[in-house]
């Protein structure tokens, strides 16, 4: 088995993308889990292996793995699963690559927070198996859980914000401390010594010209640890220089006061000078500095179907540029697609799908397929089994009551009856678990959650990350300006290739209209064999509008 995990991470370290250029791929952790009915270890393998395959096509550096063995999904209280979770916060991955949808989770609703917190730490969510888990409408309607999570999380943030703000106005500490400092027996901060004196170090050796990554290598070579228990590294290094608390500024929203916590770092000159240096060496430009490439297993190359990947480079001017190209012609150079620019394809892209959130019919038919696919999903559900054997236990307690006021009343039917009882208490102990797991959302809500999307700044990266995870199925790029989105919108099996997507286009079942990449834009989109796509004309050289017929 082991034997077998290892040609797998073999295999994955021949591909993706050539790093060579500067342009950092994205770095991912898979998880597996099998559960412990029905399934065996040797799952896990299979799990890996398309994952890793995955990971190879699209361009994605593999960089661990976490694993639960005979563990269901239907609980959250998974050791590997939550070590993930943990370290989501610590910035050394940025995806996560899963088998399909219900590895994650099962439960719909558990699903959407634990996807929400990854979100939050800048985390996206690819599976190997399944371009659209449970159907385009199932992508709405999680986003729309994701929504309710978001709400449910802020409105329980602001609570405990006014139980911190009270806690403030006292000086006393909140939540976890820092390096070098903890809690008083008065709540407040005090001086760890021990600590105190690794800080003053880092600050003594970052102002010396020390550069942080010499720092923080040697700090972890000699065994020390950061306050949360973790090794060191250049976030956790540029925390503890920018971090106020050391010359005993106690800060919390509206809330200064000088000296409000005991100072290690007593020279405040020493301090201001550290906090110049790490202005000029973040300002400084950065080669190879990491590349977001939103389109990451969404763009397709128009001529062999091929996945078109992140790469990028730098001119002779020192100039950081980045792109997308398909993997046949990077790898064996066997198809002629042209590159195209990073910028200019998502800003195309992310137009188009912002247009489509302000189209009111558009998201009054998308609220209706939710309503269908959420009934459809309560109908298959665990709830409504219980609510079958709940009427069932209903008629049986009705009938053995009517029998016992005829007169029957033997041993056995107390018996009888004293189970049925037992039965109905855990019947609605189940249906409340199942209402608390999976909460049933209005037709309102739903249009509400969608139109939050038109709200959105354009230019924030995971307002564009939300719209692309949500909306847009695949995107086919062409040379003959021309390009091809396809939506998430209708179908149970909307996996779309580019073989469908030329029939498409010779069938004429969908519109098109033509623009310039900074002229006017305009165009329409069709419905064709319940998948939703949208049809792009541009040049480059001048403005054309020519709508099809």
């Amino acid at each position: 088995m082991s034997e077998n995990r290892n040609s797998a991470r073999k295999y994955a370290a021949g591909g993706g993308s050539d790093n060579s250029c500067g342009v950092e791929p994205l770095r991912a952790v898979i998880y597996a889990r099998y559960s412990s009915s029905g399934q065996r270890e040797e799952s896990i393998e299979g799990q890996l292996r398309d994952c890793y395959e995955f990971a190879k096509k699209h361009g994605i550096i593999v960089i661990g793995e976490y694993i639960d063995k005979a563990m269901t999904g239907r609980v959250d209280r998974r050791p590997d699963f939550q070590r993930m979770m943990r370290d989501s916060e610590k910035g050394r991955f940025n995806c996560v690559l899963l088998w399909k949808m219900d590895r994650f989770a099962r439960n719909r609703y558990d699903s959407a927070m634990y996807k929400y917190k990854l979100k939050k730490n800048g985390i996206r969510i690819f599976y190997a198996k399944e371009t659209i888990p449970d159907g385009p409408e199932g992508i709405i309607l999680e986003s729309v859980m994701e929504g309710y999570a978001e709400y449910y999380s802020e409105n329980l943030a602001q609570n405990v914000k006014r139980g911190n703000y009270d806690s403030a106005l006292e000086l006393k500490t909140l939540g976890k401390t820092c390096l070098g400092l903890k809690t008083g027996p008065d709540g407040r901060y005090v001086i760890d010594q021990a600590e105190a004196v690794l800080v003053r170090r880092i600050f003594e050796e970052y102002a010396e010209g020390e550069r942080a990554k010499d720092i923080f290598e040697r700090l972890n070579a000699e065994g020390y640890r950061t306050s949360r228990g973790g090794k060191f590294n250049k976030n956790s290094l540029r925390r503890i220089l920018s971090n106020k608390k050391y010359i005993g500024i106690y800060e919390y929203e509206d809330i200064y006061v000088e000296n409000g916590i005991p100072a290690i770092i007593t020279d405040k000159d020493l301090f201001e000078k550290v906090q110049g240096m790490l202005k000029i060496n973040h300002d400084a430009p950065a080669r190879g500095k990491a590349q977001n490439f939103l389109l990451t297993t969404k763009l397709y190359c128009g001529l062999c179907g091929s996945p078109m990947i992140g790469d990028g480079g730098t001119s002779h001017t020192g100039k950081a540029y980045a792109y997308y190209s398909c993997t046949k012609r990077k790898r064996s150079r066997s198809c002629k697609k042209e590159t195209v620019p990073k910028d200019w394809i998502e800003d195309l892209v992310v137009s188009e799908l912002v247009k489509i959130v302000h189209n009111d019919e558009l998201i009054e038919q998308i609220a209706d397929r939710v309503m269908e696919y959420q009934k459809r999903e309560k109908d298959n559900s665990g709830l409504h089994a219980l609510e079958i054997r709940q009427k069932e236990n209903e008629k049986a307690i009705s009938n053995m009551l009517a029998a016992i006021e005829a007169g029957i009343i033997t041993p056995s039917t107390k018996t009888r009856l004293m189970e049925l009882e037992a039965d109905r208490a855990d019947i609605e102990k189940g249906i409340a678990h199942e209402l608390l797991a999976e909460p049933e959302f209005e037709r309102d809500q739903i249009i509400y959650f969608l139109e939050r999307f038109r709200s959105g700044d354009i230019k924030d990266e995971a307002y564009r990350i939300m719209l692309v995870d949500t909306f847009l199925n695949a995107v086919y790029l062409y040379d003959d300006d021309h390009l091809v989105l396809v939506m998430n919108y209708s179908g149970e099996n909307c996996k779309i290739s580019l073989k469908l997507v030329e029939k498409a286009l010779s069938d004429g079942d969908c519109k098109g209209s033509a623009f310039a990449p900074s002229g006017a834009l305009k165009s329409s989109f069709s419905l064709m064999k319940n998948c939703f796509f949208i049809t792009i004309y541009y040049c480059n050289r001048k403005i054309l509008f020519q709508e099809n017929e």
